[in-house]
């Protein structure tokens, strides 16, 4: 089926966070998957400071744009976890007796990182959003209750890609379905 000029992409088909280096570069080897995605929402958004004067608006100008993203999972891997919020993993024992323990100090601060969704189209193929260069500067959060599975939720800002190309985001509808992949 060719590709449509009008995608109309339904249902969240999967969620891939990846770390960014120091240097400004995606770190593919510690790509994390989020197989139990149950939102990824995004808005473009910018503040605007305005020149008033004579009674009138003369002038308007922003201070570039951000996305706003927010992300809501049925559970959460650790290793997801810490691409989101920092910290540190540590790994011990032996099946069956193995343990993972996340740790999280006061001297850890969030690290940045890059989100890619996607969804299938019913006009065929897919659409993937990719968000550049994301912080979770707002809540991170997660409830067990009793009877109800675990759901975590975190949302923060993307700043845009300033190493490679200033790209703050970018939607890419692909004919044929494809799965997200870093190379």
């Amino acid at each position: 089926m060719a590709l449509t000029t009008i995608p109309l992409p339904f249902g969240l088909r999967d969620v891939t966070i990846v770390p960014i280096k120091a240097d400004g570069t995606i770190d593919t080897a510690a790509e994390v998957d989020l197989p139990y995605a149950r939102v990824f929402s995004f808005k473009e958004t910018e503040d605007f400071e305005e020149l008033k004067g004579d009674d009138h608006t003369v002038a308007s100008h922003g201070a570039g744009p951000i996305v706003e993203w927010e992300l809501e999972a049925g559970g959460i891997s650790l290793e997801a976890y810490k691409v989101i919020a920092g910290g540190a993993i540590t790994a011990s024992g032996t099946t069956p007796n193995q343990k993972k323990i996340f740790t999280k100090k006061t001297t850890d601060s969030r690290p940045y990182f890059q989100v890619e969704g996607q969804a299938i189209s019913d006009s065929g193929g897919d659409m993937h959003c990719v968000v550049y260069r994301c912080k979770a500067d707002g809540d991170l959060e997660g409830s067990f209750e009793n009877g109800s599975f675990m759901v975590t939720k975190c949302k923060g800002k993307g700043y845009g890609d300033p190493v490679q190309s200033d790209k703050l985001y970018d939607f890419v509808q692909n004919e044929t379905a494809t799965a997200i992949a870093y190379p």
